[in-house]
């Protein structure tokens, strides 16, 4: 099925009746057999069970022949099904089959808001909250997002949202997944910015979950942004980034008298993407700053190499932590020269937080270095 995306923004949310459509043929959707990195990940994985156990009233539409099926093979947890082996010709497939029900809840949310005694315009649409849910443990959410959550009417979450914060909405509400992976997006930016319009136009409290805090590289800033020229209203509750959870886990000041004066935050990935985004690091390379890097795993071989070069000295402490404040938290502690080279060895995946600075060796594991090795913590 080949559609440009123009013709797929079109296809996608005339169902949600933004605009007219044409039909569409679906193909069947997805496959997956849940490794055991999937499995054992705290977070929301693009084809993982727990999604598509919480997810499945968007696939709904019986009378659709396509409908996804899903089955548990023994203790196996393997979900059956042919796949078409373009990526993104699942994620078409994936959201003409939403459509349906997501237009079945629009109505509802419609019908709902005029039952109770007016009409949108006199009222004001519905609420849009931002709300962070912090590095993955479900304790460090803040109290008001604990009730924004088990308020809401919709609720669309990111790959990064733990399973173990989305247990806590509550039983009426629906969960959509709108999460980013490397290579694979299940919504665009511009498609997330017109579910949030199109529910909150329908009266709906639409909360948008994101891990970490939403306006610390969580794009919470544009869709705030979108939203509010639309004229609807946006409130933000903040999360714990991963930066202050997970260094707060290890026992890592990120700043610190006498050690370090400033902390800095850098992205891994550039705006258009590339292998070396990292034109930062001339400025980053401060030995008394602390650099929290997210999202660092593939730039991390050039982004030391750089720092190196503007003059951080090659024995600077550094640590990447995978999972953070989860059950799953792996750890590697090592000299900057060699953090990359650890990385490696130990076969730490995303999500992947990066910390390099003097203060790293305050925390209480680091000890356990010497200066010829590294150290590999799994919690």
């Amino acid at each position: 099925m080949a559609l440009s995306y123009t013709h797929h923004y079109k296809l996608s949310f005339s169902a949600l009746g933004l605009k007219k459509s044409g039909s569409l043929h679906l193909l069947p959707i997805c496959c997956v057999q849940c490794n055991s990195n999937v499995s054992a990940s705290p977070f929301t994985e693009k084809h993982s069970l727990q999604r598509y156990q919480r997810d499945q009233w968007v696939y709904n539409d019986s009378s659709n022949s396509n409908q996804r099926l899903v089955s548990l093979d023994g203790d196996d947890q393997t979900v059956s099904c042919s796949v078409p082996s373009d990526s993104d010709s699942i994620r078409l497939n994936d959201i003409a089959l939403q459509l349906p029900e997501l237009r079945k809840l629009l109505e509802v949310l419609k019908q709902k808001r005029e039952s109770c005694g007016g009409q949108v315009p006199k009222n004001g649409p519905g609420n849009v909250f931002l709300v962070g849910t912090g590095p993955g443990d479900p304790d460090l959410l803040t109290l008001k997002a604990v009730k924004v959550i088990q308020k809401a009417d919709l609720l669309l979450y990111d790959r990064l949202v733990s399973n173990a914060v989305l247990d806590l909405v509550g039983p009426d509400a629906r969960l959509l997944y709108v999460g980013k992976t490397a290579g694979y997006h299940s919504r665009t930016q511009e498609e997330i910015h017109e579910l949030l319009l199109s529910f909150a136009e329908a009266g709906a409290n639409v909360v948008r979950l994101k891990g970490g805090d939403p306006l610390v590289f969580g794009r919470g800033g544009e869709e705030m942004d979108f939203l509010q020229q639309q004229g609807i209203q946006v409130k933000v509750i903040p999360g714990i980034t991963a930066a202050s959870g997970i260094a707060a886990e290890l026992g890592i000041p990120l700043t610190h008298r006498g050690v370090a004066i400033s902390v800095r935050f850098l992205t891994g990935h550039s705006r258009k993407g590339g292998t070396d985004p990292l034109f930062v690091a001339e400025n980053a390379a401060d030995p008394d700053s602390t650099l929290v890097v997210y999202m660092g795993l593939s730039t991390l071989p050039s982004l030391a190499q750089k720092l190196i070069h503007h003059g951080l000295p090659p024995d600077t402490p550094a640590a990447a932590v995978e999972r953070g404040t989860t059950p799953q938290q792996r750890t590697v502690f090592a000299e900057l020269k060699d953090l990359a080279d650890e990385i490696k060895t130990a076969e730490l995946v995303s999500p992947t937080l990066i910390i390099i600075g003097k203060v790293v060796a305050l925390s209480p594991f680091w000890p356990q270095l010497s200066k010829q090795t590294s150290c590999f913590v799994e919690a």
